[in-house]
């Protein structure tokens, strides 16, 4: 008995140690990506991107010279009659065809951009890991019945995989009906498939390598595995693909709301609104399309090129 457990407690060490040294490693992998991060101009430009729109988006309201909604300039209120004033030193944007200073409404909209695409993102970057982590587990260690597990599971995920983003996206938006919740839940649900596929695709490839085999023959419990060892070294390429889908999520926001499925009130400004009001008064006035569509854009591109450099940095082949 004594002799057993020796033994057993050998193991155990050897099990402790392997684990160590792969979060170690994994942790080596990081300190080095964020050098190359810091030496990438690509990397540099979309991280000040982001940190300008960030900012614009928590203090823009208190910097916003008026209110979204005021319609009263210099003691009068401005007629309702689709008139447009442009840019002018009292309004850097100009007024819209309601007398609201584009500007202020501008400033305002980043915040309910920057929250509608985090929001969404973490919804289907949360339902996507489980549903990706849980049929990873099972094509890795789950034997007949788990990898059965996993075919059904990714049969669902290749069916939303095979629908146009946009078009599952309108169809669930349709669904629960037009606010901004919605518009969140429906982007949401399009980046579940993605998150899924992408972790449950780096767990098989983690389920092969040398100290997950090493750990299984010393007897580990294949939840201990799954859970301490396979998962965590995972996650790499999800937390890239978590930013490059924050870029997405953006703009697929953005034309739900544009479509009329977003925030039902009118007022509430919002990139998306804004650009879709300005539809109307394109021919008269296009600087109303113009603001919100470029805000779309660099923000947009300023997500793609954090989330490439953060892809270039992490890939081992890219390495030197």
């Amino acid at each position: 008995m004594s002799l057993i457990s020796t033994d057993k407690a050998k193991l155990d060490r050897l099990a402790e140690l392997t684990a160590k040294t792969e979060t170690s490693s994994g942790a080596g992998l990081w300190r080095e990506a964020l050098k190359r991060l810091r030496g990438s101009k690509m990397a540099l430009i979309g991280a000040a991107i982001i940190a300008v729109f960030v900012v614009v988006a928590v203090v823009g309201p208190w910097l916003a010279p008026y209110g979204p909604t005021d319609q009263t300039w210099r003691g009068e209120v401005f007629p309702n009659q689709g008139k447009f004033v442009g840019p002018r030193a009292d309004n850097w944007f100009g007024l819209d065809h309601l007398g609201r200073d584009t500007f202020s409404r501008f400033l305002e909209g980043a915040r309910q951009t920057l929250l509608v695409g985090v929001v969404s993102m973490l919804i289907g970057l949360v339902l996507g890991a489980l549903v990706g982590a849980l049929s990873g587990a099972c094509a890795t260690l789950g034997g007949r019945a788990g990898r059965r597990i996993d075919d059904v599971i990714m049969r669902v995920t290749d069916i939303l995989l095979a629908l146009p983003s946009l078009l599952l996206a309108v169809s669930v938006a349709a669904v629960l009906g037009q606010s901004l919740t919605t518009v969140m839940i429906a982007v949401g649900v399009v980046q579940i498939p993605v998150f899924a596929r992408l972790l449950r695709g780096s767990m098989l490839a983690q389920g092969g390598t040398d100290y997950v085999l090493a750990a299984r023959s010393l007897g580990i419990r294949k939840r201990r595995i799954v859970l301490t060892q396979i998962l965590p070294n995972s996650l790499s390429p999800v937390i890239v693909q978590a930013t490059l889908s924050l870029a997405t999520a953006i703009i697929e926001a953005a034309a739900l709301s544009y479509l009329g499925l977003g925030n039902p009130d009118p007022a509430v400004p919002e990139w998306g609104v804004m650009l879709s009001q300005a539809q109307r008064f394109f021919d008269n006035a296009p600087m109303m399309s113009v603001f919100p569509a470029v805000g779309i854009i660099i923000t947009a591109l300023g997500f793609t090129l954090l989330g490439e450099a953060m892809r270039e940095a992490l890939d081992p082949k890219l390495r030197g």
